[in-house]
Order: structure tokens, then sequence, then C-alpha cells
């Protein structure tokens, strides 16, 4: 009886593993590999490794409907220490004047973040582990008025609040 009692907690005991396991591995998450999820309206943001840019402390991607993405970086600045962030939509390549890139530029401003406790922060530079909750003060206002939006652009319009859904490998 003792035997057969053991072997049918073994499933339960995997798969308590198995979920603490994913669980530790998404508290662990680095932000440079960081998804997360606007509940509002689908939209994901998409962190990446940025390399070795002097400048460049984090590289997104934010991922709206119909297939539109817009590209994210993040800039600390001189002085008052504010993680900057902007968004783009199809900037020329190779090297661009400072009006073509604030042409193609749809948003900017200071990304926060959020723990479980409701403490703000500032975003993070890669290396560190990611924040539970990032909020894009305006985004989903500015977002509505650009050229990006309506048309063959997106039609959903997120919200500034996104959740941690995961992190890619």
């Amino acid at each position: 009886m003792m035997a057969r009692l053991l072997g049918a907690t073994k499933p339960v005991v995997l798969m308590i593993g198995v979920v603490m396991a994913t669980a530790a591995a998404q508290a662990a998450c680095p932000i440079e590999l960081a998804v997360y999820g606007d509940s509002q309206s689908g939209s994901e943001i998409d962190f990446t490794p940025t390399g070795t840019s002097a400048v460049v402390t984090n590289t997104f991607r934010l991922i709206l409907d119909n297939d539109v993405v817009l590209n994210g970086i993040v800039m600390w600045n001189e002085g008052v220490a504010r993680s900057n962030g902007s968004l783009m939509y199809k900037c020329p390549e190779g090297d661009i004047t400072g009006a073509e890139l604030a042409t193609c530029t749809l948003w900017n401003g200071v990304i926060y973040t959020s723990d479980d406790k409701g403490s703000i922060g500032l975003l993070p530079a890669e290396g560190v582990e990611a924040p539970k909750t990032l909020i894009l003060p305006d985004l989903g206002p500015v977002l509505r008025q650009s050229r990006a939006y309506g048309g063959g652009g997106f039609s959903k319009v997120p919200s500034d609040v996104f959740a941690m859904k995961g992190c890619q490998e």
C-alpha cells in the first residue's frame, strides 16, 4: 500500500518541479530577453540584446496588430538619469540626419517599471533582471495620432502598461 502511495506522488512531485523551474526561469530573466504584453490590444514588447553600443542601453520591438512593428531603443541621458525610450517606424537605413530621425520617431519618453509591491523605478540596462511591469507614459494617445495608425497600419491602440509574459531563450 505504501509503495502504491509513493508511486502515485511521483507525477505530482514532477509537476511541482516543472512549475517551480518555470517560475524560477521567468524570475531570473534578464531584461534583454524579456517579453511583455498589453492586455488591451494584444501588443507585445520584445527586448533583444543591444550589443556593444556606447549610448544605447536597451533595444526592443513593439509588435502591433496588422504586422506593424516599431523599433525601439533606450538611451540614458546625462545629468538627471532617465531611461529615455524612442519608438521608430520605417526609418531610412544607414546614416540618417536628425530631421529624418525626427520624422520616423513616433514616441519618445521615459520608460518606468513597477514591481509586485507597486514600487516605481526606471528601466534597467542589460544584464539586470527584467521588471514585472513596464510603463510607457502617453504611448497609446501618441500612437493613435501617428502615421502608423489606421489605413494600412495598426488598428488596436495599446495602453501605456505592459506586463511581463515570459523570457526568450
